[in-house]
């Protein structure tokens, strides 16, 4: 059983590797089998699969993050993660089902700071078996990550992970 304070120090983890701009180690944060979604409050209500973002396995984010660096032209940014404690909602010896809210501000090059987007994480995590991962450290994986955005309109300017 995963206890709350794990599941805290974990988000805690996974906002940093972002906020920080570490997005190499962002993927670690998963298992090789995750899902991964940004999406917005009606469709997931209305349980439509469509998303703004889609992966179905840690190498998706993988060459996500290295589109953000290689490939991807946008305007240079930044994020900031406010999150509050997570809501364990399930939980049995496989995995641990837990929402969490978040608030993600953006900061432009120019300094600009704006409340980009909040929402909550509709989280699965599981016991890590894998070696040299992120969230090894704290024993847990997330399986699934689906990002519920309160908004249904979307900035073009959404590049970096939630």
């Amino acid at each position: 059983m995963i206890d709350l304070m794990t599941l805290c120090a974990f988000n805690a983890a996974y906002a940093f590797s972002i906020d920080s701009d570490s997005l190499e180690t962002w993927p670690l944060f998963f298992t090789d089998d995750a899902l991964y979604r940004i999406t917005h409050i009606e469709n997931e209500n209305e349980n439509l699969p469509a998303g703004i973002v889609y992966a179905d396995s840690r190498n998706m984010l993988i060459d996500r993050i290295a589109a953000l660096r290689l490939a991807n032209i946008y305007e240079r940014q930044r994020y900031r993660h406010i999150l509050g404690i997570p809501a364990i909602v399930a939980q049995n010896s496989e995995a641990t089902h837990a929402h969490t809210p978040f608030m993600v501000a953006r900061i432009m090059a120019t300094g600009q700071t704006d409340v980009f987007a909040t929402g909550f994480y509709k989280d699965v995590f599981v016991a890590n078996q894998e070696p040299g991962t992120q969230g090894n450290a704290l024993g847990i994986l997330l399986k699934e990550r689906v990002a519920v955005c309160d908004s249904t309109v979307t900035d073009t300017l959404l590049a970096l992970p939630l």
